[in-house]
């Protein structure tokens, strides 16, 4: 494998990027999974009152988002990632003192804020770097590269936090910083530099990436997926440890279980879901996220639940590198900030309105109806990333997609 990866055109700069992901995600998952258990507790609020942290972190970042595209298109991505890291740092250690509701609000507002400007700035800077016909494999190592970050914290994290949150903060807030510093000493930046500007676009230079039919499908289409992904990643923790008493350090073997999945398998995944269309490829992934939840909806034990979160990366694994490079191929250089934003946007939706959703409905109608209503959006996504073939005429797609 490593001589295949030296014989791509992957930069020095890609790897400074690849090294950076590892060490920030790395001190993030320590406390990331646990964060609405650590709330619940620390305010003795439920959790459909605390997952409205959450949907204010995600309305700040759909905000956010608007903004990001024209600041990383027009000022250069280099610096909107480095204030973007060091920011969110200082957001952990905001988390590790907050002691009330409000407290807590500041610090999930400051964090939903500045993480889309980091999101966009790194996916404009991977385009730039990287020929249309890598991306595919690009997007993919760089997803080994956050997953291994994701293997460890965890695993780490559920330890560590089971003894002190404010340790795993800590380690957050140093790991963000770490790779802030990094992009701030070594990273050159990768504006593409002549291109033209759409300033005299409607809304921000967002006109023109919303009059494209197929990109606006295919936002539609992955905002229900990222819905259901949201659904698991916010509320599954808080789910085992109230409904069935999994703790912190066991519960962190389910996304460590995620990572080491993506680490092994996700660059092979990527090599075979490139030879087929990448629709029906983002179809097959929302299907099994929809298959997951349907799962969690029925499980009581621990390994029936780490059973959901395997089909669930499989399907992770399919889709994820497949998306991020449909958007990435459709977005014309000097509007890759702006496509690459909504793309990032999706996630800020999702994560305001599902877990807002779910736990209103767990406090309501039960877990099950939860899981069950993330199924059956999951399966909707995966009718609309099939339908976009139907829509669209099959040409027009490859030709966009550059396949």
């Amino acid at each position: 494998m490593l001589s295949r990866l030296h014989s791509h055109p992957y930069p020095r700069q890609f790897w400074l990027m690849f090294a950076g992901m590892l060490i920030s995600t790395t001190g993030a998952s320590m406390i990331w999974p646990f964060l609405m258990i650590y709330a619940s507790e620390k305010l003795s609020l439920p959790l459909g009152t605390v997952t409205l942290l959450m949907t204010l972190s995600s309305f700040m970042g759909l905000m956010s988002s608007f903004i990001a595209g024209p600041i990383v298109d027009r000022l250069g991505r280099k610096w909107a990632m480095a204030v973007s890291l060091l920011i969110n740092g200082g957001g952990y250690l905001l988390l590790s003192r907050a002691e009330t509701l409000p407290a807590f609000a500041l610090a999930m507002a400051v964090n939903g804020t500045f993480n889309p400007i980091y999101r966009v700035g790194a996916d404009a800077m991977l385009a730039d770097l990287i020929p249309p016909q890598w991306r595919t494999n690009a997007y993919a190592l760089m997803r080994m590269s956050n997953n291994v970050g994701v293997a460890l914290g965890p695993a780490i994290g559920g330890f560590i936090a089971s003894r002190s949150y404010g340790i795993a903060f800590y380690c957050a807030a140093a790991g963000l910083a770490t790779y802030g510093l990094l992009v701030l000493l070594f990273a050159r930046e990768t504006l593409p530099q002549g291109a033209p500007e759409p300033q005299s676009e409607p809304l921000g230079g967002y006109g023109q990436v919303l009059s494209d039919r197929l990109y606006r499908a295919f936002l539609v289409a992955f905002t229900l997926n990222q819905m259901v992904a949201a659904l698991i990643w916010v509320l599954l923790s808080a789910h085992v440890k109230r409904a069935y008493g999994i703790s912190e350090s066991l519960y962190g073997w389910l996304p460590t279980t995620n990572a080491l999945m993506v680490v092994f398998f996700q660059y092979g995944v990527s090599k075979i879901t490139q030879r087929y269309e990448p629709r029906r490829m983002m179809a097959l992934g929302a299907f099994l996220y929809g298959l997951a939840t349907l799962g969690i909806a029925f499980s009581t034990t621990y390994w029936a639940f780490w059973t959901c979160m395997v089909v669930m990366t499989i399907g992770e694994l399919i889709i994820v590198p497949t998306s991020s490079t449909f958007a990435a191929n459709l977005a014309p250089a000097h509007m890759r900030g702006r496509y690459m934003s909504l793309y990032g946007l999706t996630w800020g939706v999702s994560a305001g309105i599902s877990p807002l959703v779910g736990g209103n409905l767990y406090e309501w109608l039960g877990a099950r109806a939860m899981w069950l209503g993330g199924t059956l959006v999951g399966s909707l996504s995966s009718l609309l990333f099939l339908r976009m073939r139907q829509r669209i005429p099959a040409e027009v797609t490859e030709t966009a997609a550059g396949l």
